[in-house]
């Protein structure tokens, strides 16, 4: 089965599913669907602080992951999303020592996060991409916009605003959110 190489997009809160739940986007490299998947609000910290390089004062789950690897000496070579089925995905982790090459199953929510740890490829098939995958149209986006509603960005917010909205961010342990914000004051600067 062909392998569709995939690049994380963007994770924001999920406000349609339960609350504590976020949507982790998936882009295809080489197309214009994109495959977007709910996951749990741990590992879509987890997936931020790595991806914004900040370093927990403890290790969490994923980085533990990584650590053991290094010290039983295996690597992890790419991970796959296999199937989706009911709405729930699959996916496998590949691994290799030096004798063997082994797969596991994982959420695809924790084998992107260790993924990103480890600096190798995510991929799905087109299985997936057919029953999940959304076709984004971005030149027919803007059309689609209420022009009457007013959205706030960033980029609408008075300095004040976005260290209010950083110190709370970071009290809420929304890093990825604080990462935005910080990246928004230091343009101004």
């Amino acid at each position: 089965m062909k392998k569709i190489k995939l690049e994380i997009l963007g994770l924001s809160s999920s406000v349609e599913s339960q609350s504590g739940s976020f949507a982790l986007v998936l882009k295809e490299v080489d197309g214009d669907r994109r495959l977007p998947i709910i996951i749990g609000m741990f590992e879509a910290q987890s997936i931020a602080m790595e991806i914004e390089k900040i370093i927990p004062n403890r290790p969490m789950t994923h980085d533990l992951f990584k650590s053991l690897s290094s010290k039983f000496n295996f690597l992890v070579t790419e991970v796959i999303i296999t199937d989706i089925k009911e709405g729930v995905f699959f996916s496998k982790i590949f691994l290799s020592d030096s004798d063997k090459k082994v797969s596991i199953d994982a959420r695809p929510s924790d084998a992107i996060a260790i993924a990103i740890r480890f600096g190798v490829d995510v991929f799905t098939n087109d299985k997936v991409m057919k029953d999940a995958g959304i076709l984004f149209d971005e030149v027919n986006v803007d059309k689609q916009v209420d022009k009457k509603s007013k959205v706030n960005t960033l980029g609408d917010m008075s300095i004040l605003e976005l260290n209010n909205s950083l110190d709370t961010s970071i009290k809420d342990e929304n890093y990825e959110f604080a990462a935005r914000i910080r990246d928004e004051i230091k343009k101004r600067n």
